[in-house]
């Protein structure tokens, strides 16, 4: 599973290709939960990650110029120079209806494909099941079990066939170091700032947020599925396993610090996190200790409402 940059936005931002299993339990959708529903995401896929020439029709400019104030109008301007450098005529090229509000998450760019369609995708993902969890050591697994629950339901599930906790991690609670700067101008003023911090791990939401929905500048919380065939951990594939995401010796500073110090626990840990499936609730069954009921497996805050992505991530992966 490799990664791919999501957004037209003047950053090199690649971010991992999320998995498309159970997306009517992923909400809300794309890295930054900047979509709350899936078929909007999948909608500005269509219209802009896979044509990105939409963005040189009057109402792409005007999201470009939204997004980025001036920055969006000099991106349109170099990028239609590009197009006519080498002769790429008679676009845009998706068939899509001109309906909506331009920058609105449902028509980023004033345009819709066949909603229907839209909706049949919806279906499809949302009930795509995710592949069996690794066999694993059931005793390890079953410690490993208790060990998440005590440390990382604060945001995460134990169990996966539940929805994901909607809320978003702040950006400085996920990245101690995330230490921003303005960078640049709105060309909407109801949006967050456009501001940048050292480091990577912010680069997917230099420009792109959750603020055209109202919401904080965050990461939305994954499904914890099919995490024992890949390498590519967090959203920017900064880490390449999953001990060294829960190893302490990434320092306090580095994204998602939330360690076990313990060595036997953390591979107690590692080898629950591989079982895991949409099936799940009862893998790690207990050889030696009676099995207690779940709880706390999920934020209270799930009452009122990741996605996340692809989302426009998940147009790459069908790619």
């Amino acid at each position: 599973m490799g990664t791919f940059d999501e957004t037209q936005d003047g950053n090199g931002n690649p971010v991992k290709n999320t998995p498309l299993f159970r997306q009517d339990l992923a909400a809300p959708y794309g890295s930054a939960g900047e979509f709350s529903k899936l078929d909007d995401i999948s909608n500005g896929s269509y219209t802009t990650n896979l044509d990105p020439t939409t963005l040189l029709t009057p109402e792409g400019r005007q999201f470009l110029e939204i997004k980025a104030g001036p920055a969006g109008k000099q991106m349109a301007d170099e990028y239609a120079r590009i197009l006519q450098d080498t002769g790429v005529t008679g676009f845009p090229f998706v068939k899509a209806q001109m309906t909506g509000k331009v920058g609105d998450p449902a028509s980023i760019v004033g345009r819709r494909v066949d909603n229907q369609k839209l909706l049949d995708m919806n279906a499809y993902l949302d009930q795509l099941q995710a592949p069996a969890g690794a066999k694993v050591n059931v005793e390890m697994a079953a410690r490993g079990r208790e060990v998440f629950r005590a440390n990382c339901t604060q945001c995460h599930n134990v169990d996966q066939s539940k929805f994901v906790p909607p809320m978003l991690v702040e950006m400085k609670t996920i990245w101690p170091a995330y230490t921003p700067i303005p960078v640049g101008k709105r060309g909407d003023s109801k949006l967050s700032m456009i501001q940048n911090s050292p480091g990577i791990f912010d680069d997917k939401m230099i420009v792109v947020d959750a603020s055209d929905r109202g919401e904080k500048r965050g990461n939305a919380i994954p499904l914890l599925l099919d995490l024992a065939r890949t390498n590519i951990f967090l959203h920017d594939g900064s880490v390449s396993s999953l001990d060294n995401l829960l190893d302490p010796v990434r320092g306090t500073a580095a994204p998602h610090p939330f360690y076990l110090s313990d060595a036997a626990q953390r591979a107690d840990t590692v080898e629950f996190v591989r079982s895991l499936d949409t099936n799940s609730s009862n893998r790690a069954t207990r050889a030696t200790v009676r099995p207690q009921r779940e709880k706390h497996e999920s934020l209270p805050l799930w009452a009122g409402f990741f996605v996340a992505a692809a989302g426009i991530v998940w147009l790459k992966v069908k790619k």
